[in-house]
């Protein structure tokens, strides 16, 4: 792969990763993903479930329904997507059905990744769409801000633990 076309796609998960920060000070799961139509940015999304109360609210989708809506289509043939973390079956769906061209992704979730972990929806041939997958952009970052997010939230329910049981006692 070319320096140039190599720098981009750095640049593009780097914007991917920075929403991923933004996730987490906002206190959601930090992912994080941006869609890229000729060589712009036209969709960015991270994860909101928690303010939203909505189970659909991914990166993933965020930055699809952005995308459509600035391309004002739902197909988005020609556009890529980056994401930090390796999509979920939900989002495997959303990614097939706006037809997106090729799939990067940081880290590999081995609970509900279904592009390569548990499943491998976006290749899949018996589906009317395949997407080119490329993964282990920036991995090592995407992983470090997940594991240090759930290591925090860990620490944090054991201490409120804690703290239950030293008031009841």
């Amino acid at each position: 792969m070319p320096l140039i076309m190599m720098e981009n796609k750095l640049i593009y998960m780097k914007r991917a990763l920075e929403l991923a920060f933004k996730a987490r000070e906002e206190g959601e799961v930090p992912v994080g993903a941006v869609v890229v139509f000729e060589s712009r940015i036209i969709g960015e999304g991270y994860n909101r479930r928690e303010a939203t109360n909505s189970p659909t609210s991914h990166a993933e989708i965020e930055a699809i329904e952005m995308a459509s809506d600035n391309l004002k289509s739902w197909r988005l043939e020609d556009c890529d997507l980056y994401v930090t973390l390796e999509p979920c079956m939900m989002c495997s769906g959303a990614i097939v059905q706006s037809r997106i061209k090729r799939l990067f992704f940081g880290s590999r979730d081995p609970k509900a990744g279904a592009v390569r972990s548990l499943y491998n929806l976006l290749e899949d041939d018996r589906l009317n769409h395949q997407v080119e997958v490329y993964e282990g952009l920036l991995a090592d970052e995407s992983s470090a801000i997940l594991t240090e997010f759930f290591r925090e939230v860990r620490a944090s329910q054991k201490l409120k633990k804690l703290a239950a049981k030293e008031k009841s006692d």
